[in-house]
């Protein structure tokens, strides 16, 4: 008889539930067995209780030195610009024209794309994402790549082709009609297919036409379990400019509202500089706002109001944004997070960034039955930190007196050593060397 399940053994930490602290609601098991099987957590127990009525063979038995989480979540990440990450800096819109298009437009290529997209998941495994909420590029084949690359993985991955009829080079530019058609194939072809999730994906409003917003739409009232990532109030030029091209909307996300694109599962990445009414909107419709903390710092955009947004009951998550954003490592986020907070009298507990990147990021996308956590059902993508992955980090710890004060040292500290390994579906796909 084959053995199906395996059994990891060692310290495990998640949020099992939603939660507004998460430093109250979380579950930490100093020796603990993860079983798994056919790529679903079976159950999360203690060590020492189960193989005394459950006993083992060794060899059955996966053992980590490290903590094991689940895989974290990107929810706001371009696959296309990992190449020019840190691209010297300009303001968001001169960014997008001097590096992005030019980028972007390599992905008319099908092989170029495959490539590129396989290799972007080796780097988010490696810094220990396993699922992420994908912008590709104009190009149905860019989608095409992304999705048959994750497959062979078995990853849960969000990803859309972008829409973009104006203000855009002429070799990115589709229209209105070619966007909604070549969407709807593409969501037709590869929503649930798998682990994979289609995201109707609007760049931003000013490269849009309103022809364009109304059929992306229209796609979201056929398709209301698809997801929706685009950007919200960025940048201060980037909102006066919204406000130029659409004169009537009460504000940048009245414009999204105007076309059906503001509802559950819809990501805006950003929302910085959100005025009352955005609040209030984006609470009511259940719509959710990506923090990216290393991007609004290197394109200087802003600091984002976190507890404001928090406060208004919005559902929030930490991602990267590579390539404005200047690392995939969401740990590394973590800590810049807590730096913004820091600029505005305010404190990020360690326990609540990483919720934001693993349960509250899947709250926010309405997945939490699937991954985020250690639940029995949920889908077996976890990781293994290492608290000893880099010297400072190893000294740092040995005068670690709590977990909580072991976590914040790992974030502030972290780089891609701390990510040991990485599963998904149950396999491993990353193992540091």
């Amino acid at each position: 008889m084959i053995m199906t399940k395996k059994f990891h053994r060692g310290a495990t930490l998640h949020f099992p539930k939603n939660t507004l602290c998460p430093e109250q609601n979380y579950q930490y098991l100093e020796d603990a067995i993860l079983i798994t099987e056919h790529g679903k957590i079976i159950d999360l127990v203690d060590a020492e209780l189960f193989l005394t009525t459950h006993p083992v063979p060794p060899e059955q038995i996966v053992n980590h030195s490290g903590l094991l989480i689940p895989g974290m979540i990107d929810t706001h990440v371009h696959y296309p610009q990992m190449e020019m990450i840190a691209s010297y800096g300009r303001q968001l819109l001169e960014w997008l024209n001097d590096y992005t298009f030019p980028t972007e437009a390599k992905y008319v290529e099908q092989h170029y794309a495959a490539q590129q997209a396989d290799e972007f998941l080796q780097q988010l495994f490696a810094h220990g994402t396993t699922t992420a909420s994908v912008f590709a590029t104009v190009h149905p084949q860019s989608v095409d790549a992304f999705f048959t690359a994750a497959n062979t993985y078995q990853a849960r991955m969000i990803c859309g082709k972008v829409l973009m009829d104006r203000h855009c080079p002429d070799n990115l530019r589709d229209t209105a009609d070619s966007g909604y058609r070549e969407s709807k194939i593409l969501l037709e072809k590869w929503h649930h297919q798998g682990r994979a999730l289609y995201a109707i994906t609007p760049r931003f409003a000013p490269t849009s036409t309103p022809e364009q917003l109304v059929l992306a739409g229209q796609l979201a009232q056929e398709y209301p379990d698809a997801f929706i990532q685009t950007h919200l109030s960025e940048n201060t030029d980037e909102i006066n400019w919204v406000k130029t091209l659409f004169p009537d909307a009460p504000d940048y996300l009245g414009v999204y509202e105007r076309y059906g694109l503001v509802r559950d599962r819809a990501l805006f990445g950003h929302g910085i500089h959100l005025e009352p009414r955005e609040y209030k909107t984006l609470a009511s419709n259940h719509a959710s706002v990506i923090f990216c903390p290393t991007s609004n710092l290197f394109i200087g955009s802003g600091l984002f109001p976190y507890f404001s947004v928090k406060e208004h009951g919005i559902p929030v998550a930490i991602a990267s944004d590579v390539g404005g954003g200047t690392s995939l490592n969401l740990l590394v986020n973590q800590a810049e997070a807590y730096k913004i907070l820091q600029l505005q009298h305010q404190n990020l507990n360690p326990f609540e960034s990483l919720y934001l990147c693993t349960q509250g990021a899947a709250a926010a996308m309405q997945l939490e039955h699937q991954i985020g956590n250690f639940n029995p059902g949920t889908e077996a993508d976890f990781i293994e930190l290492d608290f000893g992955g880099t010297p400072i980090l190893k000294q740092r710890i040995k005068q670690a007196k709590s977990l909580e004060e072991k976590l914040f040292a790992l974030i502030m500290l972290a780089d891609e050593r701390v990510i040991h390994q990485t599963y998904v579906h149950g396999q491993q796909v990353y193992c540091r060397q």
